[in-house]
């Protein structure tokens, strides 16, 4: 792996930083500590511009090196809402509740790095654009910072991002054009009926019956109307109903996501279900009340810039460690970015298993491993000098 070697020397300094970020763990829109430290770390290496609260806690920096075009590389900095597990890290998180299970202190961690080396050789020429963003996790922190101005407070001609993969050698890289990652969709449905004692059902409007029902019917979606070529998932995660064991409730709730490439496919699959619960409530002598929520769109990566960022991964980590990225159904908020201005995320790879615990993100097992830092900094730097050339 062609490591930068200045990037090298201090890869110890960057496990450090994440070793901090990841004992003070943030969620989303609370990430202040981290934020701070983002900044403050910044300011040492010699940031030209360093603006703070953005999109509520992000964190932009900028790095001039002469008249030219600007492009912005990002990292996202929040924790997520689960106890760590992990006995024997040093490291470990001092939050109860809350842990960097997703990586998200080692992307930061090497952003910085990445930062630090493009202050000091400037290898580029223009601008780089930092953006260091709050709130990954379910709550759109993307979003906010464009909201809050990014692409014209920073004009870019294009945002570059990672996100370490377990299940993928450590020292590996994958990227690819067109889908890369779902949409993301929630659903909550509630059938209420008339509830009265479990002995006496025939004196009641089962919301119990109706909702499994509706369960079973909700399958048929993916496996009936749509397309086989068509990606499609719809997953019931949560049936709520009654309190005691002698009483037929009057309520009862689901609850779930849809995942999805193709917006068409999301709003075939939103009329579906409504029509799907009319049916139910007619056949139930039921109410059905359908809420969805749509919620990030699917991540689809430039053409160009997805060939920019793997020649700069065959720079860095050799042909034969670069693989086409798979489409995962797992979503990710930098879609926001791309559906504003040009860009690719891409994985690296984190490893499999072992000592740094890649059991699989939002795990309370999980953990990034240190060795793939200096790697995801030299890549960073090599698509700044692919798209800024000096």
């Amino acid at each position: 792996m062609a490591v930068i070697n200045r990037i090298a020397d201090f890869s110890q300094d960057m496990a450090a930083w994440r070793h901090d970020i990841h004992q003070h763990p943030e969620l989303a829109y609370e990430e202040h500590r981290t934020a701070a430290r983002v900044a403050a770390l910044l300011r040492e290496f010699g940031v030209d511009e360093v603006t703070e609260g953005v999109g509520g806690t992000g964190v932009v920096g900028v790095i001039h090196a002469g008249d030219g075009p600007s492009i912005a590389l990002r990292a996202d900095m929040d924790a997520l809402p689960i106890e760590e597990l992990a006995e024997d890290r040093p490291y470990k998180s001092r939050h109860s509740g809350k842990m960097h299970a997703c990586g998200h202190d080692g992307h930061t961690a090497m952003l910085l790095g990445a930062a630090r080396y493009l202050c000091e050789e400037r290898p580029f020429r223009g601008s780089v654009v930092l953006v260091f963003q709050p709130a990954e996790e379910g709550k759109a922190g993307a979003k906010a910072m464009i909201e809050d101005g990014l692409f014209t407070r920073w004009p870019v001609q294009a945002i570059y991002g990672m996100h370490n993969m377990p299940g993928i050698d450590a020292g590996a890289f994958a990227v690819a054009p067109g889908p890369v990652m779902a949409a993301a969709d929630r659903f909550t449905i509630t059938v209420t009926g008339h509830g009265g004692h479990a002995a006496a059902p025939h004196l009641v409007r089962d919301p119990i019956v109706a909702t499994s029902a509706l369960v079973s019917a909700l399958q048929t979606i993916t496996s009936r109307n749509t397309k086989p070529t068509d990606t499609l998932v719809v997953s019931v995660t949560q049936f709520h109903a009654g309190d005691t064991g002698n009483v037929i409730p009057d309520s009862a709730w689901i609850a779930g996501t849809v995942r999805h490439f193709d917006s068409a496919v999301g709003t075939a699959t939103e009329a579906r279900m409504r029509e799907i619960a009319a049916g139910i409530a007619a056949t139930y002598a039921v109410e059905v009340e359908v809420k969805y929520i749509i919620g990030y769109p699917a991540t689809v990566n430039w053409d160009e810039p997805a060939a920019l960022v793997r020649d700069a991964a065959v720079d860095v980590f050799g042909p034969d460690r670069v693989q086409v990225q798979s489409q995962a159904m797992f979503s990710e908020d930098f879609s926001y970015y791309l559906q504003q201005v040009p860009g690719c995320y891409a994985y690296i790879g984190n490893g499999h298993g072992g000592p740094h615990g890649c059991s699989g993100l939002h795990n309370p097992f999980y953990d990034f491993n240190d060795e793939i830092l200096s790697g995801g900094a030299s890549l960073f730097v090599r698509v700044v000098e692919k798209a800024l050339p000096r």
